[in-house]
């Protein structure tokens, strides 16, 4: 979640709005829209996208250019289109980044900023009530819980004896949310028009790509198809987990959580089911009710397996057997998967290639270091210590490669740069230092 802190005034407006929604599950809020262009709820908005940052979407405007004309008088002009209804979305701007298997590309799409600030005021009005209607399974974009709480979540499961699993994995999920019945999740709750409005524009945006020649092509993929959530944007968060609310709430209704003692634990478009009961029963259920809710499940990627005897992948970390250093009893944790130290290490040897050579050493340093530090708060639970060891060999290696080719050095380069000058003077993290805080990282 954000670090900013909420000004009272917001604050008080979501707790009014949460109070009511939690104490009434089926009251419809009919005066929203108002909320949305409030000065408060607008600064606050575009402090939290400020904070984000981020590039320009199709306007080409960026934060600096809208700081540079005045904050203040560009939010009095997004509340004024507002307040007169003449505010409309623009398209958005498609880039790609790459997957965990480095083949494949997953689509984002950038908005321009005064669209991402207007989603995100809608965040902060909307969020409070929503909020009160979300699963306990449900993990991502909420206030007060995170990716390591749904994986502790798992491991309690696991120890509690549910070592069925229904490894899942959707195709596209946010791409192939569809949009009446997204809207009829959001109407729940909403009945003023215009704020559905609102939300029907962002999930119709059309999008603009530019080839590899630099020419621009526009569609309409979202609006023909009439599927799928602006992944990248704001409000995507949000609606993509009141969406996938209606599976758990299914699931539950239904009677299978009951049946097979078949809990799932959710994060995202990832989720896992940890069964008692039969978990090919389970598999058979949940690819049922997935396709009355028209999403589809990656049949490559979905798999059931036992614990102990077979580990699964969860939010980057291998859950399953681990060994304990010292005795090599075995008991059931979790630990960084390998893709993961996989994925760094490749980062790491990005980093420090020869056209990077023109760096300050200090410079490289210090983004090693970012970069380092930033993996270790995520992958921080259970046994980590093998995989520090390997991280800080691989950077060791590639941070000597690189000091040797920008100064012209043969060798390995463990005599001209030794374990004392990379980490002592030019001030190298050492993962394998930060174990000592980590009570489940001794092994």
């Amino acid at each position: 979640m954000n670090n900013l802190r909420t000004p009272i005034s917001v604050r008080k407006l979501q707790q009014t709005l949460h109070a009511k929604a939690k104490g009434q599950p089926s009251y419809r809020f009919y005066s929203l829209y108002d909320k949305i262009w409030r000065k408060d709820v607008l600064a606050h908005a575009w402090e939290r996208c400020r904070e984000n940052d981020g590039v320009a979407g199709v306007d080409g405007r960026t934060f600096a250019d809208i700081e540079a004309a005045g904050v203040e008088s560009w939010l009095a002009e997004v509340a004024e289109e507002l307040k007169l209804r003449t505010y409309r979305p623009n398209a958005v701007r498609r880039v790609y980044i790459p997957k965990d298997d480095g083949k494949q590309q997953r689509p984002l799409g950038i908005p321009t900023i005064k669209d991402r600030v207007v989603q995100m005021a809608a965040v902060i009005v909307l969020e409070p009530i929503f909020e009160a209607d979300l699963m306990e399974e449900q993990y991502a974009y909420r206030p007060g819980r995170d990716a390591h709480q749904a994986i502790r979540r798992v491991h309690s499961w696991l120890k509690q004896g549910y070592r069925e699993v229904v490894d899942c994995d959707l195709s596209g999920y946010f791409d192939s949310i569809p949009h009446s019945e997204l809207l009829r999740s959001l109407a729940r709750r909403i009945s003023d028009g215009q704020v559905l409005k609102l939300l029907k524009g962002w999930l119709e945006m059309a999008v603009v790509e530019t080839d590899a020649d630099g020419r621009q092509h526009r569609s309409t993929t979202n609006r023909d198809t009439r599927r799928g959530t602006p992944q990248g944007s704001p409000i995507s968060p949000l609606l993509s987990n009141l969406y996938f609310r209606r599976f758990i709430l299914g699931w539950k209704k239904l009677g299978w959580e009951e049946r097979w003692q078949a809990r799932v634990v959710n994060y995202a478009d990832d989720f896992v089911i940890l069964c008692r009961g039969s978990a090919q029963q389970a598999e058979v259920e949940m690819r049922k009710l997935m396709t009355r809710l028209r999403l589809t499940v990656n049949d490559k990627k979905t798999r059931v397996c036992r614990v102990p005897e077979e580990s699964f992948d969860f939010l980057g970390y291998t859950i399953g057997v681990c060994h304990k250093a010292k005795s090599g009893s075995a008991y059931i944790g979790t630990r960084p998967a390998r893709k993961r130290i996989q994925r760094i290490s490749k980062k790491i040897s990005r980093m420090t290639r020869p056209a990077t050579g023109q760096m300050e050493a200090t410079k490289m340093v210090g983004s090693l270091n970012r970069t380092l530090r930033g993996w270790a708060n995520y992958f921080c639970l259970g046994p980590v210590s093998k995989a520090y060891r390997a991280i800080d060999s691989h950077t060791r290696y590639r941070l000597r490669h690189w000091l040797c080719k920008k100064h012209k050095r043969a060798g390995t380069g463990t005599r001209a740069f030794p374990d004392e000058y990379l980490y002592g003077k030019l001030g190298l993290l050492r993962l394998e230092k930060l174990t000592a805080n980590l009570p489940w990282a001794k092994a």
